[in-house]
């Protein structure tokens, strides 16, 4: 079984992320998506009056509804204390699947920077390192310089995956943007922010159009009964 493994802060997950992991799932032949949201990331710190990790866990379920292939949520690095790096993490997953082929999915800086994470040696012998490019991207040749480096220094087994659909928004700037910046959210994630009164949002839930609702009543729904409450 092929399975990616897709990790981030997610505060919120949003539509660059999707459309990154659909593109990932198609040309990698993914039969699993691992969605892993980060406790305490290594890389940045969590801004303050945030979602939690609770709710990132939330908003990440929600957002499966709108992937095409299987895909799960993991608690495994909320659950576990400290920085959430990524070697435990796979450490982890590959106990849990020892014959799986198991893929990292990544964006551009990560992937450009993935010398210097912790345990490099240790990641790249634990899995293959799937990295999203953007087509005609003028980066492509840096893409190429760090995978035969990766490869070379690391025996790593590296795939560009191309995304052709991507969505151009950052976690950070969609928090600045809300409520406007609605489009850049799954439907119902964005309805839990609004129930949630999340990132500055403050909608008065009671006198809501039945439009205006629609978000919020999905955001009740486990993933699965979205498409038949919507059908």
């Amino acid at each position: 079984m092929k399975i990616g493994i897709y990790g981030g802060t997610f505060d919120p997950i949003h539509r660059g992320h999707i459309t990154a992991a659909q593109a990932a799932a198609q040309q990698l032949g993914l039969d699993l998506l691992l969605l892993i949201p980060a406790s305490i990331p290594p890389h940045k710190a969590l801004p303050e009056g945030g979602a939690d990790a609770a709710q990132r866990l939330e908003m990440a379920t929600l957002a499966t509804a709108e992937l095409s292939c299987p895909a799960q949520v993991l608690d495994v690095e909320v659950k576990r204390r400290g920085k959430s790096y990524t070697a435990d993490t796979l450490r982890t997953l590959r106990r849990q699947y020892p014959e799986d082929e198991l893929w990292l999915l990544m964006g551009t800086d990560m992937f450009l920077s993935l010398q210097d994470w912790r345990e490099p040696q240790e990641i790249l012998r634990l899995v293959r390192v799937a990295a999203f490019s953007r087509t005609g991207d003028p980066e492509q040749q840096r893409f190429a310089r760090q995978k035969a480096y990766l490869e070379e220094t690391f025996g790593a087994q590296v795939t560009v995956v191309e995304n052709p659909h991507v969505v151009d928004i950052s976690s950070t700037r969609l928090r600045q943007l809300l409520p406007e910046g609605r489009e850049y959210l799954p439907e119902a994630v964005y309805g839990y922010i609004l129930r949630q009164r999340l990132y500055g949002t403050h909608a008065e839930l009671k006198h809501l159009t039945p439009e205006e609702l629609r978000p919020i009543a999905l955001s009740f729904l486990k993933p699965k009964r979205m498409p038949h409450v919507l059908g």
